[in-house]
Parts: C-alpha cells; sequence; structure tokens
C-alpha cells in the first residue's frame, strides 16, 4: 500500500481517498481533500498559506534535514518478492517512524526554549505601557496590607476583595482546610475571624 503525500499540503493520501488530477501532460496530482484541490485550481501557493507543510517548512516549525526523511522518498525500482526481506522492511519502518517521532519532539522542544520567557517579558512590557490603566492602591494600604500579611506564617493563598478589602488566607492541612479572613477596615482596625 503506497501512502502518498498531498501535492498541496503535504498531509498523507491512503489509497481510495482524495482526489487526483490527471494533466494532459501525463503528469498527475495527489489531494488529500477537495480543500486542496481547489486551493490547486485557483493557482494559491501552498509557501503562503499557513496550514500548509511547505510554509511551516519554511517558517522553520517542521524538520527539514534529517535522515529519516529519506525513507520516504519514492524508489522507482522494481524488487523481487521475498517474505524475509517484506519482514524486514515492515520492522524498519515501524522503527523510522519511532526514531522520525522521537527526533520530531526533541526539534520542538529545542524550538520552544526560551518561549515562556519572551511571553513574559511581552506581558511585562504591556504592562509597563498601559501602566496608567491599573487601580492604585494608597501607600499606607499597602502598608497595612503587608504587615497583615506576615503576622500569618505558613499560610498558602492569600485573596483580596477590593470593596471591604477582605484578605482570606488558607492553612495547609490534609483533610479540608480551615479558613482565616482578615478585615482591613479604612481606619486601620484589623478584625480576625475563623471558619471551618
Amino acid at each position: 500500500m503506497r501512502v502518498d503525500p498531498c501535492y498541496f499540503c503535504g498531509r498523507p493520501t491512503f489509497p481510495s481517498k482524495g482526489i487526483v488530477f490527471n494533466r494532459n501532460d501525463g503528469r498527475s496530482f495527489r489531494f488529500c481533500r477537495s480543500k486542496c484541490h481547489k486551493n490547486f485550481k485557483h493557482r494559491r501557493n501552498p509557501n503562503k498559506l499557513k496550514w500548509t507543510k511547505a510554509s511551516r517548512i519554511k517558517a522553520g516549525k517542521e524538520m527539514t534535514v534529517d535522515s529519516t526523511l529519506l525513507f520516504s522518498a519514492r524508489r522507482n525500482v522494481p524488487v523481487r518478492y521475498n517474505r524475509h526481506l517484506m519482514e524486514k522492511t515492515i520492522q524498519a519502518m515501524a522503527r523510522v517512524s519511532e526514531i522520525r517521532a522521537r527526533r520530531e519532539r526533541a526539534f520542538y522542544k529545542r524550538r520552544m526554549v526560551g518561549k515562556k520567557a519572551r511571553e513574559l517579558a511581552l506581558a511585562r512590557k504591556l504592562v509597563a505601557e498601559n501602566e496608567h490603566l491599573l487601580p492604585r492602591m494608597r501607600g499606607s494600604e499597602l502598608r497595612r496590607l503587608k504587615e497583615a500579611a506576615a503576622m500569618e506564617v505558613g499560610d498558602v493563598a492569600m485573596e483580596v476583595d477590593q470593596d471591604e478589602r477582605i484578605i482570606t488566607k488558607r492553612k495547609n492541612k490534609v483533610f479540608g482546610g480551615e479558613q482565616r479572613k482578615l478585615r482591613v477596615r479604612a481606619n486601620g482596625d484589623i478584625d480576625m475571624a475563623q471558619e471551618e
């Protein structure tokens, strides 16, 4: 069974699936679906459409230079049928696909190195540029909140409610956790209440 790649997008096209277009000069084009066939008829460039394999390769998102990619190249060499040769070929195909998958994962990891840091830098830049849109807290309120947080040791989560300035802290426990709420009033008083 020969699995040919789609001429337009590069996806595998299995036998009896897709469309085959035979041109007058004898050349045949195999398409995986009507979407690819229509784009081919409209003379669209696959390099300029982001969903095609060609554009992914051009953008550096796919492996291009690898020894495992040479195995899928078409070879028009007639070979006499041999059972042992067929068994070895099928085992080699499975092994090659396994090696290719591992190399593709490594390629993806190398390509994504530093992505989190870049996203964090972009987010910080966005916040710095639009700082005037963020709500402001007075210095005295921030100091009171820090002092109240410093009083409680061993707490995990801290939530601030904007209307009453309620700080909720949860203790680490295996079977549920008790909650402590600190209410910071406008005049500076701190009320403590425990909830189960």
